[in-house]
């Protein structure tokens, strides 16, 4: 169903809404709705037929497609050539929505098998499902993928490569074939390199970060929606530093930590309410309870990044020692401090535990890749290991890869018109 067309200066944005099955193998059974937006320029706008669809696969998992406010960034670059789909995967954004409150009417086991229907094979299905209602069942389309979003499009190469024109993946070429645990050993040593970087250019945020923990080891801080905030999730706003700028970032919410209270220094309310804003787990529960099974294929994670925390007492706070920041790890503890995801507890632990995850890429089908690809890769990036993505390039037939430290994981956001136009020449040779 296509909706309203909305006008912005350089853009022509139109809704669409689909109905797809919750199970593609139980296409008779419940349905959900995915919501994506048509983006075209207007240079085309009496004959946006004549171009190719290019298909936007956001990272996440659980984030929705980007909202434009203005032809810029990649999608600038984008429009030059195609008609852009930018796509709310299931259960983010206005895609039937999966939060606390709609899933409150489920008993945890309920909620467990409904989200086993929430990972990138069921994406992709979404995806072939709209590719047929707009295109038809012959016809190609191109992908971009960033992050969680090359997740997708791997998958997506391994069981329907007939129809992709093209692929592009920024900063997310998965492994193939390895445990959770390796993921969580590698980018537990990534975040270690870059606290360490970190304070190198902030060496002043060693003793507030000290005089943060310790206000938070004595005192019980209340954020202003309510939760407390632990020294664990404190710890939790590094993950912020896999970004370009996220060094900054941390740094400015840092320096403004502490005002004159009543009784002397307190954390500062901004300060609380930023540190908030900075965390979206039980506003995109999918990140938070699917997180760990992205890398799962036959197995249960049973909560690996928790696990292979304790094979890293550098995150432990010590005196005399700076305090590290966690990255882009999910831990059971957060169904506890989070209070938007205490109702989603139970059925975090039965997902940790579960062990029947279909298979993802089939390395055999992607040794035969005809499809032409390219991807960057960022030499320091602290979400996506890059050992095991360049390992996955040399298992793609044909895949061209970028591998720079000129940008950090948001590359695509930070410098995107360059990033995807250096990505398309490469892609077409």
């Amino acid at each position: 169903m296509k909706t309203p067309t909305h006008l912005l200066p350089g853009l022509i944005l139109i809704n669409h809404v689909f109905t797809v099955p919750l199970d593609h193998t139980q296409p008779d059974g419940a349905k959900i709705e995915i919501f994506a937006r048509e983006a075209v320029s207007p240079r085309y706008a009496n004959n946006p037929e004549a171009l190719p669809w290019l298909v936007f696969f956001q990272g996440g998992p659980g984030s929705a497609a980007p909202r434009p406010s203005s032809n810029s960034g990649w999608l600038k670059r984008a429009l030059q050539d195609y008609r852009v789909l930018l796509l709310d995967q299931r259960g983010t954004g206005r895609s039937t929505p999966v939060t606390a409150q709609t899933l409150a009417h489920l008993s945890p086991q309920e909620m467990a098998d409904y989200l086993k229907h929430f990972r990138a094979d069921a994406i992709v299905r979404d995806a072939e499902h709209i590719r047929r209602a707009l295109l038809g069942e012959n016809e190609q389309w191109s992908v971009l993928g960033q992050s969680y979003g090359g997740f997708i499009i791997t998958h997506y190469l391994s069981v329907a490569s007939s129809a992709l024109r093209e692929a592009i993946i920024t900063g997310g070429l998965p492994s193939l074939t390895r445990h959770a645990d390796d993921v969580y050993r590698a980018t537990y040593r990534r975040v270690i390199s870059k606290n360490q970087r970190y304070y190198q250019r902030y060496p002043d945020d060693i003793v507030r970060v000290h005089d943060i923990v310790h206000h938070l080891q004595n005192h019980e801080v209340r954020l202003p929606a309510g939760g407390v905030l632990s020294v664990r999730r404190f710890q939790q706003l590094g993950l912020m530093l896999g970004a370009g700028d996220g060094f900054e970032q941390l740094h400015y919410l840092l320096e403004q930590a502490f005002v004159a209270g009543r009784n002397g220094p307190e954390l500062n309310h901004v300060f609380l309410r930023e540190v908030e804003n900075t965390q979206h787990f039980d506003t995109n529960p999918i990140f938070a309870i699917l997180h760990e099974a992205i890398y799962c294929q036959g197995t249960a994670s049973r909560w690996s990044a928790e696990r292979i925390r304790a094979k890293y007492p550098e995150f432990e706070p010590q005196a005399g020692q700076p305090i590290y920041f966690t990255g882009e790890m999910i831990y059971p503890w957060q169904f506890d401090d989070y209070i938007g995801l205490n109702p989603l507890k139970e059925a975090a632990h039965i997902l940790a535990n579960y062990d029947g995850w279909p298979m993802l890429y089939a390395p055999e089908v992607l040794r035969q890749n005809h499809v032409p690809c390219a991807a960057s890769v960022y030499y320091d990036d602290m979400y996506v290991e890059r050992a095991f993505s360049e390992e996955t390039a040399q298992s793609i037939n044909g895949l061209k890869i970028w591998v720079t430290n000129e940008y950090e994981h948001n590359g695509l956001r930070a410098d995107g018109e360059v990033v995807l136009g250096r990505l398309l020449a490469m892609v077409r040779g």
